[in-house]
């Protein structure tokens, strides 16, 4: 294997100060010294940033590609486009894909006769962007045998007219009830995204990832197959952690299930699955965020999916088998729930909180306290229009001034990691640290026109660039339990590097717009832009 040496541009270590070379040998990272009288390659820096690779601790990449490759509506933002690209869906069967805004709709509800109008007789299942609500057309429901006298199922919801006829829109535990309809994806059809995801991934500079669903889930199948084939086939190239899926409508019999799940990738050197999901709570949009007060002008609290006594000991029992928890938690009430069920146990894993829509201020501190990471999907803290109309208002101006506060956490000593939750949001890293650290929409984003958009959203929770770089890098390394080879520029670990087109730290960068030029994994080219 090629020695390397990058010189002549700065370079971000992420545990001490930047130097000014680093240098590659068999795939790892060496001192300079190390390649002094040998050959060795030259890599001119030419002024641009060497830094780590990013690793994603919350996506769902094999999810994100299928979008890619199906009806997707991710890259667009009104309900006319979303209509024409439906209507332009080839074939006569099922409409699958997704990545709608609820910001798109009145009440962030789209109608069921508008897809049968886009798509005549067509069945049709589209997730939203967050994947905690389905937009379907009556095809769908009438295959599923959804109407007016369907009970909405636990942990669910059908939304319906005043006559109770269902309008079009599943949200939750209620796509369940038309997902197990949806054509078959074949092994081919998941071996195929997961390495779309991957080339995309690396495109961004994101070398490794933990992927928050490995299970089945909202219409797509357990991915936990996928990984192990590309693992024995040596194509999966990126530094991956699967969270387990944890079912809500089990209990702790499922203990043996994802004990003998993560003993089928324990031999793995590219995927492990040392680590479980547990989602608390759905999205605020739709009132199934649980919060601790009613939201304001409704007369119920959200839902938590989980029983807060049942969690504390499911909890207890997986951090005892030598799980790390990876929680979904949106609402305070939720984010204090999964603190609890930490606090009770034994407190040896290493337990993360993804989301954190809004956290209470008593309970900002116990983040440092209990060792529990708090998983930022920074891109979200701003002012934009789905947050400004179909939240903030019942929210209320007090809990309003409880969103993401990403620096209070750091300030009280939190760990911090950070992920993008694709295909519900870009994964693209500069994206999202732009607003960690502007808290302001980036000004290429679909948002951006948004009256608000371009004044910071709690300027006091904003991050430092260093702050928002090391989350993206050591601490999410840090929960996916790759420490030890990834997310510093350390000499032994392992020569997984982005070379970015500038140095983001020159004054008046605009960080949303840092792209990543060379892209190595174990010191091997991946990707040239």
């Amino acid at each position: 294997m090629t020695a390397l040496l990058f010189t002549g541009g700065p370079v971000w270590t992420g545990d001490g100060p930047r130097t000014d070379a680093l240098a590659v040998r068999d795939g790892r990272i060496v001192p300079a010294s190390a390649l002094a009288g040998t050959r060795h390659e030259v890599v001119d820096l030419a002024g641009r940033m060497l830094m780590p690779g990013f690793h994603d601790a919350h996506v769902h990449p094999v999810s994100g590609a299928l979008e890619r490759l199906r009806c997707d509506l991710s890259h667009l933002h009104d309900r006319e486009s979303y209509l024409a690209a439906v209507s332009a869906h080839p074939g006569g069967g099922w409409v699958t894909g997704g990545g709608w805004s609820m910001s798109a709709f009145p009440g962030g509800l789209p109608r069921r006769e508008d897809l049968d109008a886009a798509a005549p007789g067509r069945p049709v299942f589209l997730p939203n962007r967050d994947h905690h609500s389905a937009w379907v057309s009556s095809a769908a429901l009438a295959l599923a045998g959804i109407d007016a006298h369907t009970p909405d199922p636990p942990n669910g919801r059908i939304e319906r007219d005043p006559g109770g006829v269902p309008t079009g829109v599943l949200h939750e535990s209620a796509m369940d009830l038309v997902a197990p309809l949806l054509p078959e994806d074949s092994d081919e059809d998941y071996d195929k995204a997961l390495l779309e995801a991957q080339r995309y991934l690396f495109s961004l500079g994101v070398t490794g990832w933990q992927d928050a669903i490995v299970g089945a889930y909202a219409g797509s199948r357990d991915q936990l197959g996928t990984y192990l084939r590309a693992e024995r086939a040596g194509s999966l190239r990126a530094r991956v952690a699967g969270a387990l899926w944890w079912d809500r409508h089990r209990g702790p019999e499922q203990l043996e299930d994802l004990l003998a799940r993560r003993a089928a990738a324990a031999s793995g050197t590219r995927f492990r699955a040392g680590i479980v999901k547990i989602m608390q709570d759905g999205v605020a949009e739709n009132f199934t965020a649980a919060m601790l007060e009613p939201y304001a002008g409704k007369d119920f609290r959200g839902r938590s999916n989980v029983d807060p006594a049942r969690l504390r000991d499911h909890v207890s029992a997986l951090d005892r088998c030598g799980f790390s928890v990876h929680f979904h938690a949106i609402g305070d009430r939720a984010v204090r729930e999964c603190l609890d069920a930490v606090a009770a146990g034994p407190r040896t894993g290493r337990h993360h909180i993804a989301h954190l829509h809004v956290v209470n201020p008593s309970d900002v501190a116990r983040f440092a306290a209990l060792d529990v990471t708090a998983n930022i999907q920074a891109l979200w803290a701003t002012h934009h229009e789905q947050n400004d109309t179909l939240c903030v208002p019942f929210f209320g101006p007090e809990r309003s001034g409880h969103q993401y506060p990403f620096g209070a956490i750091a300030r009280a000593g939190g760990r911090l990691a950070a992920g993008s939750d694709w295909p519900v949001s870009t994964p693209d890293p500069w994206q999202a640290i732009h607003v960690a650290v502007h808290r302001t929409e980036p000004p290429d984003s679909a948002e951006s026109s948004w009256p608000a958009a371009r004044t910071p959203m709690l300027p006091e929770q904003a991050l430092t660039l260093q702050q928002a770089l090391t989350a993206y890098t050591a601490g999410s390394a840090y929960v996916s339990h790759l420490e030890h080879e990834i997310g510093t520029l350390t000499p032994g670990k392992a020569a997984d590097l982005v070379v970015l087109d500038r140095d983001p730290f020159a004054p008046d960068t605009p960080l949303h717009d840092v792209k990543a030029d060379l892209v190595f994994i174990d010191g091997a080219l991946v990707h040239e832009r």
